[in-house]
This record gives structure tokens, C-alpha cells and sequence, in this order.
């Protein structure tokens, strides 16, 4: 008997049948801009081959006012429709389905030429809409339905068509956006009239054979959003209309709710499509959060859903489910929904990928090849576990050293900070996956240059080393090191004054703020962010607010810099760790001097001046200045006249840059 009975389960939609019940969930990865169609064919294949039941392309735009950005890809031409061509003939070859998301952006797409229900601004986008009139809105609704139809004429199984996360027909829905008083706006059935407009007509203009899934917002995350009532109201004209799925949209882009970032419990929103379930006659996905074999199996189960969508883990793995079929989960690539490589990626304008795994979207580009080659790596993090990976995907012979017990170097830290769990099962993955492919490990000692003689190449993957910033004082009781307190190594006073505001500051001031993680706690995470049931509080936003647990200690957080604090984080998650510490109530100081640090606490300046003396009484400084490249080693080697490969960060110290070390370490052994 499966171990997933549920998640690996046909669905029947009566005239095609979906061999399982996971969708890989829409992404945007900029592939179809390259123009470069094989790429595109082949990334979606590689998918396909991996099991996945249905996928569901990144949002293509109907129209060029619709587009997320000037140039977003769509299918305008005869010429598109052949280039689409080839990628559904190349996962049709796979034995995969495929079908093409509709996303028309609205006030949110990133050009002076968009258009919304009302002229009201977005507040992540500069450009302020036009609002359109009746013969706008009819011709919106008609390139969406010629857009099903080039879909269906180059080869898609289907579309889906989407009305979520604040986009253009979400944006109808609710008297946030549309302040209308015809028959587009005022009464709720008015507002819905579009979306249900939209999927009647692209049904008769398709026919019945053809899938067509609806993106329905189940809950906006915003003030002003949809009510429950109006929700199943949606969904069932929604089916009426013609739909064959409904899947589950959370959140829209504007909301200051984390709904996909790895701070979010797994499965966090699948209660809200629980609630539909029953209202409506076809099947509904749920999505969100949901990374792991078991937790999809768990969440059919539990009756949260008819099918469970996936997206950046087919990132992370694109043979997730056929890995799941054959009860080997443990070799599953975990999707530590760290936001870095793809969403970072898609809204710096660069092509999406993955952190753990760098081929994704590159697959036509970085192959790894058969090789011979012996292999000795020093360092067991990131780069080097990388690097010995794809080497024995190449066929090397390779031996890694690391002077620690274990495996995982800094991302053993790393996973110990509140918010970052999934870096427990990034550990446990490359554990498996290191034994499963034959690697020798020689850990628990420092290897020397007489231990890499022999080997056809060397690489040195030694981390970094704390900066020392040099301050008077610091060589006190009360000083400590980051790497003492995440490895818990140290007692911690109840009032700390963390020294530098980059990613391990963030991370060290979250660890020593919070007792219990929320993340471990759904709904304690709930309530931290201030989130409800959308039956009892229009949108699911709470009119109290957030209401987190007190921080365990008063922390101050500075750094040299008189920018804002937390500028370097990440694109797509930085707001969510400088809102979690200003809930904690963690002060943040910038364009500080570091004068002293005394029994008293930390003696600090200001300006170049050296102006305002202040001294900020704590019991503990925890020391985050940065780091710098730990290459001793390969300075020995290149002595000795020894070459060697130096990756990571004892190539360059980067704010513990784990996506740059993993794509560093994969290319690099591609290259040899």
C-alpha cells in the first residue's frame, strides 16, 4: 500500500483523468521572456517526467495593458502560438499535463498604461491606473477569452484563469479597489459580475472538454476584503459559470500578512479551504506552504481539499512526486520557502531558480556530465555539500572534510533561529543524500594539506570567520560571539545590544526575542500577525491587530550605517523580519560609533562627529559585525604551489550567502 494514498489518488474530471492529485502551482520565472523556447519546453518537461499530475504555467498576459510588466510574455501572435507549441508537445512527450494561467494585473502591472475597476493607486506599484469604461471592460473580457483560445490552439490542457492575490478581477470584487456605480461596481453581485463573466465566455469559447480552473481568493489579508458570505457566493457561480477547478489564492500582494515565506507554518491557510468544501460540486486545491509528501497526504486527509498545489518545491525538486510514489521522501530536495532565488529573482527582473537547487530554470545550461575525476572538498556547508553532490551525479570519486562532527556548517546555526525550521530538514536531506550517493565523509578533523594529496582536483570550502570589529572592550565577560549564542553555547542577560544589522543581526535579535517559535504554532502564528476567520471578520483581518507573544528580552539592535535597518535583506522577505522585531519591540539604531563597551554596557556615538555620548545599559553585546573569508588553508595550497578551487565563503564573505555558494559549487563542478 502507498504511504500517500490520498495525494498520489487519480482525479477523475470526466473527460481527462489527472494520474494524482498535486499541481505544480503557477510561478513566474521569466523563461517565456528569454524567448528561448527550448529552455522554457524543457524546464516545464523536467517537471513532467517527475510525475506531476497538472502544471500551470506563470501568468501569461492577455493583453499589453494586463501585463505584470511592459514585455510580460503572452500569446498576440500566430508566431506565439507555435513557440507555445513546443513546450506542450514537449511535456505531452513526457506524459504530463499543462495548462496556461490568464493573469491579467490590473493596477498592479508596472507600466503607466494599466488599468483597474477605479483609478486607485497600488502601493507597490508608482503608475496610478486609468479607470476603464464599459467598452474597456468589454475588451479586457475579450482578449482574456482569445487568449483560452490561442492556449487550447497551441496544445494546453487547459487554463487557469486568475482572480486572486490582488489582481485585475480580484480588484472588481471588493469596494477597496472598485468604487464603481454601475453594473460593474455597488452590489456584490455586481462586483462579482466580471470574473463570472469571464469564465462563461471562456468555456463556450473553448467547449467542455478543457480544463478550466479558477483562482479564487479565499481570504485577501487585506482591511476592506471579502467576506466569507461573498466568497462562496463566488465560488458557486464561479462553477456555474463553467469551471472544472476552483484552486485556492491567499492573500494579495499588498497585504502585510507573510503567506509563502518559510516564517509561515506549513499548511497555514488549508483550514480556509477546508470551509469551501461542501458549498461547491468540483474539485478545489488548497495551497500554500504545503512542502513535503506527508503534509500533502495529511492535508486530502484531513478533507482540508480534492487536490493540493505545489509550486517553488518543483523548484526545489522536479521529481518531488515520483520520488513520493517510490517512498523515498527522504530524497525529496526540500523547498526551505527562503524566497531568495525565485520571488527575490522574478521581482529584481532576473530569472527564477532555487537556493538548493541552481539547474532549476537552467537545465538546458547546466549539465552535469559523467567524469572520473577524484574530488577532495574541505567544508561540509553549503558550498562543499553542493559541490560534492553534483560531483557524484557526475560519477566522481569524492571525499569531503570537515572539522566539525557534523555536517550542514553555518546552516546548523541557522536552523536554530525561529522562523527557519525548514534549515532542519535541509540538514537531514544532505545527510541522506550524501550517504545515499557514496560520498567518504572525514569529519571531527582539520585536514591538512598532506590529506589532499592525491586527488585530480581540490576545492576549499572553509566558511568565514567573524569579523572583528575592533571595539575597546570587547574582550569583556559580557561579549559574546553570534556563533556561541545560536549554538547555545552561552548564557544571554534579558538586556542585549546586538552589534551589526545584517541578515545574522536580524536572525540573532528574532532568536533572542522569541521563546517559542510560531512558526512551530499555527495558531499562535494566527494571532501574532493578526489574522481571522474571513467568516468572522471581512478579509481575515483581525480588528485588533497583531497581537504577538512578549519578547523574553529587550534587545537593541545597531549598526554603522546610517541607512534604514535591514536594507541588505532580502527583497521579498525583508519587511516580514523587520516587522516581526518591531512587534517584539527590538529598537533599532543606525549611524552609530562603537566608542567602548564597559561593565556598563556599550558606549555609542553618533555622526562623524562623534556627537551625542550615550550609554546603552545591557547585560550582554552579542557580536554581528560581519565575517570575513576563512581561506588558510587555501592559502597553504597556492604556497605550495598546490591549485585549488576556493568557493563559498572563503571566496567571498557575504552575509552567509548560501545561494550564491550552492550555484557557485554546482557550476563550478559542471565546468571541470
Amino acid at each position: 500500500m502507498s504511504t500517500y494514498p490520498n495525494l498520489l489518488a487519480p482525479l477523475d474530471l470526466g473527460f481527462t483523468t489527472l494520474k494524482n492529485r498535486v499541481l505544480m502551482g503557477s510561478m513566474h520565472t521569466g523563461l517565456e521572456e528569454t524567448r528561448d523556447w527550448n529552455r522554457v519546453a524543457e524546464f516545464y518537461a523536467e517537471r513532467a517526467r517527475g510525475g506531476v499530475a497538472l502544471m500551470v504555467t506563470g501568468g501569461m498576459a492577455p493583453n499589453s495593458e494586463g501585463g505584470v510588466f511592459p514585455g510580460a510574455a503572452g500569446l498576440f501572435s500566430d508566431q506565439d502560438i507555435a513557440n507555445h507549441k513546443v513546450v506542450t508537445d514537449r511535456v505531452h512527450d513526457a506524459g504530463g499535463k499543462i495548462a496556461m494561467q490568464i493573469l491579467h494585473a490590473g493596477r498592479y502591472a508596472y507600466s503607466k498604461d494599466c488599468v483597474a475597476p477605479s483609478a486607485v493607486k497600488s502601493p507597490i506599484s508608482p503608475f496610478p491606473p486609468k479607470e476603464l469604461d464599459e467598452d474597456g471592460i468589454e475588451q479586457q473580457i475579450s482578449d482574456m477569452v482569445t487568449a483560452a483560445t490561442r492556449a487550447k490552439e497551441a496544445g494546453y490542457d487547459g487554463v487557469e484563469v486568475m482572480g486572486s492575490e490582488g489582481y485585475f478581477l480580484n480588484q472588481f470584487l471588493v469596494t477597496h479597489t472598485n468604487k464603481r456605480t454601475d453594473r460593474w461596481g455597488g452590489s456584490y453581485e455586481n462586483r462579482m459580475r466580471l470574473p463570472v463573466e469571464v469564465v462563461r465566455r471562456v468555456r463556450e469559447a473553448v467547449g467542455p472538454e478543457f480544463i478550466v480552473i479558477y483562482r479564487l481568493s479565499m481570504i485577501d489579508l487585506i482591511p476592506n476584503g471579502s467576506t466569507w458570505d461573498e466568497v462562496v457566493t463566488l465560488a458557486k457561480a464561479i462553477e456555474t459559470a463553467g469551471a472544472n477547478i476552483l484552486n485556492t489564492g491567499i492573500g494579495w500582494h499588498e497585504a502585510r500578512i507573510p503567506t509563502i515565506a518559510t516564517s509561515v507554518p506549513r499548511r497555514a491557510f488549508t483550514w480556509v479551504t477546508k470551509k469551501l468544501m461542501g458549498e461547491v460540486n468540483i474539485p478545489i486545491i488548497t495551497s500554500n506552504r504545503i512542502n513535503t509528501p506527508q503534509v500533502g497526504e495529511d492535508v486530502l486527509a484531513d478533507g482540508c481539499a480534492d487536490m493540493v498545489s505545489m509550486a517553488r518545491p518543483f523548484l526545489a525538486d522536479p521529481h518531488f512526486v515520483n520520488k513520493a510514489a517510490a517512498d523515498d521522501a527522504a530524497q525529496i530536495v526540500p523547498c526551505i520557502a527562503c524566497n531568495q532565488a525565485c520571488l527575490d529573482h522574478t521581482f529584481s527582473m532576473k530569472i527564477a531558480s532555487c537556493l538548493v537547487n541552481p539547474k532549476a530554470a537552467h537545465e538546458t545550461e547546466l549539465v552535469l556530465s559523467p567524469s572520473t575525476t577524484t574530488l577532495g572538498i574541505v567544508g561540509a556547508g553549503p558550498a562543499g555539500l553542493a559541490s560534492a553532490l553534483a560531483a557524484a551525479e557526475r560519477g566522481m570519486d569524492v571525499t569531503v572534510f570537515d572539522r566539525a562532527d557534523e555536517i550542514g556548517g553555518q546552516l546548523n546555526m541557522a536552523k536554530q533561529v525561529p522562523g527557519k525550521e525548514e534549515f532542519w530538514g535541509l540538514v537531514d536531506y544532505y545527510r541522506a543524500a550524501v550517504a545515499r550517493a557514496g560520498i567518504t565523509l572525514k569529519l571531527g578533523a582539520e585536514a591538512t594539506a598532506d590529506d589532499l594529496k592525491g586527488f585530480d582536483e581540490v576545492i576549499i570550502a572553509t566558511g568565514v570567520a567573524p569579523r572583528d570589529p575592533q571595539i575597546e572592550g570587547q574582550d569583556g565577560a559580557n561579549v559574546l560571539s553570534y556563533i556561541d549564542v545560536l549554538r547555545g553555547k552561552a548564557e544571554v542577560g534579558k538586556r542585549v545590544a546586538i552589534i551589526g544589522a545584517g541578515g545574522i543581526g536580524f536572525d540573532v535579535a528574532e532568536f533572542l526575542v522569541t521563546d517559542d517559535s510560531p512558526t512551530e504554532n499555527l495558531e499562535e502564528w494566527l494571532e501574532e500577525w493578526g489574522v481571522g476567520d474571513p467568516s468572522e471578520t471581512r478579509g481575515g483581518v483581525r480588528s485588533e491587530g497583531p497581537q504577538p507573544e512578549a519578547p523574553v528580552r529587550e534587545v537593541t539592535l545597531l549598526q554603522r550605517k546610517a541607512t534604514k535597518l535591514g536594507k541588505g535583506l532580502g527583497k521579498t522577505t525583508g519587511w516580514i523580519h523587520r516587522a516581526t522585531l518591531k512587534m517584539k519591540g527590538v529598537k533599532m539604531v543606525g549611524g552609530v560609533n562603537y566608542e567602548r563597551i564597559d561593565a556598563s554596557g556599550l558606549h555609542v556615538s553618533f555622526g562623524e562627529a562623534r556627537e551625542r555620548p550615550t550609554l546603552i545599559e545591557v547585560d550582554t553585546i552579542v557580536m554581528c559585525a560581519g565575517q570575513v573569508p576563512e581561506r588558510s588553508l587555501a592559502d597553504t595550497l597556492e604556497a605550495n604551489g598546490v591549485t585549488c578551487h576556493v568557493i563559498g565563503g572563503a571566496d567571498v564573505a557575504a552575509e552567509l550567502d548560501a545561494k550564491r555558494a550552492i550555484d557557485q559549487g554546482t557550476r563550478l563542478i559542471a565546468g571541470l
